[in-house]
């Protein structure tokens, strides 16, 4: 069935969206999730934020380093203006409907979309067989993780477009498998000038804690000095920036470094460009690290206030996890009764 044939039950507009606690949060955290987030907050809608631990575990995980990078996770999306009571704030592992809902779905899922997981053939390489099943079967998980809650929207990276288009193809089977109009087919949202913030030292690659030179990326746990410094040692090339947008298309720094200042200032492409074209990058770097540390540097000192109170983050964490389940478990239960299973209930 295509989408054109779906009935158009009219589901209650609602975000939902994760990050896994892998630690080392840095700017294109920020840029291309968190400051989406909390943007979200200021929409009639409703919003639901996790830390997918159940996710990250799909490689090994040091518990303790994994308890840990929860809890900065945490600080990072409270810190970057995530009001936990406008939004519902938890780490995945304490909603068990995640992984309920994640059976049917394994179910409904075929094997051939599973192996055609761009993420799948990248993170396992040419050692498929000694993968964990986990890794293999995450898209089935994460369309779980969004469709126990029916949200309609999912605020993603380009790279996790394709998990949402599985999501829907999960959504759309399922409900024709059973004669249904239960699951909405959800719509990924991909907006904003940095959506994908690229490495300080290679225009052409994904900003990355992974990146062994620390100078590559900005940490959200760097201080003002080491922000500054990393922008004034930004790779760029000896051209001046020029007066429009068409003019960045085959230089990939000077187009990251322009995305950034926009997503920060919180303009266009366009607008920046209209106030920098034709200023050289010795005069434009001062500029963009002034603004990022203006930025940057409260959220760095609030993610460390929270993170010598972990208590206060549990708390806000265990209040989610209530409020979450609140709207999955009536979400699970009616898929069991569709599915047909003994007991489930209304």
């Amino acid at each position: 069935m295509s989408e054109a044939d779906q009935p158009t039950t009219a589901f209650t507009p609602r975000v939902f969206s994760g990050i896994q606690p892998s630690g080392g949060l840095t700017l294109g955290n920020y840029l291309g999730a968190m400051k989406r987030f909390v943007d979200w907050q200021a929409r009639d809608i409703e919003t639901i934020y996790c830390m997918v631990d159940m996710h990250a575990i799909t490689v090994w995980q040091d518990p303790a380093a994994l308890t840990r990078q929860t809890r900065e996770l945490a600080a990072g999306y409270l810190a970057s203006g995530l009001d936990p009571a406008r939004s519902i704030l938890f780490n995945q592992s304490q909603v068990p409907e995640h992984a309920q809902l994640a059976w049917v779905f394994n179910c409904v899922a075929r094997m051939g979309w599973m192996q055609r997981m761009t993420q799948w053939k990248d993170k396992a390489g040419k050692n498929q067989q000694n993968a964990s099943l986990g890794l293999f079967a995450y898209p089935s998980l994460m369309a779980a993780d969004i469709l126990v809650y029916h949200a309609t929207h999912v605020p993603v990276g380009e790279d996790q477009k394709q998990h949402i288009e599985l999501t829907r193809d999960i959504a759309i089977k399922f409900n024709h498998d059973y004669g249904v109009d239960f699951f909405p087919v959800t719509e990924p949202v991909i907006e904003g000038a940095a959506t994908r913030v690229m490495s300080l030292r290679d225009g052409s690659k994904k900003m990355s804690k992974s990146d062994p030179s620390d100078a590559s990326r900005i940490n959200l746990t760097d201080d003002a000095d080491t922000i500054a410094q990393k922008i004034r040692k930004a790779k760029t090339d000896p051209e001046p920036l020029p007066s429009e947008a068409a003019g960045l298309a085959e230089r990939p720094e000077a187009r990251n470094l322009v995305n950034i200042f926009a997503a920060l200032s919180e303009q266009g492409v366009e607008q920046v460009l209209a106030e920098v074209g034709g200023k050289p990058f010795s005069e434009f770097k001062p500029m963009l690290a002034d603004l990022a540390v203006a930025k940057l540097s409260p959220i760095s000192s609030e993610m460390a206030r929270y993170m010598q109170d972990p208590a206060q983050i549990d708390a806000i964490l265990r209040d989610g996890a209530e409020r979450a389940r609140a709207i999955a478990e009536p979400i699970l239960h009616r898929t069991y009764e569709i599915v047909g299973m003994v007991g489930a209930r209304v």
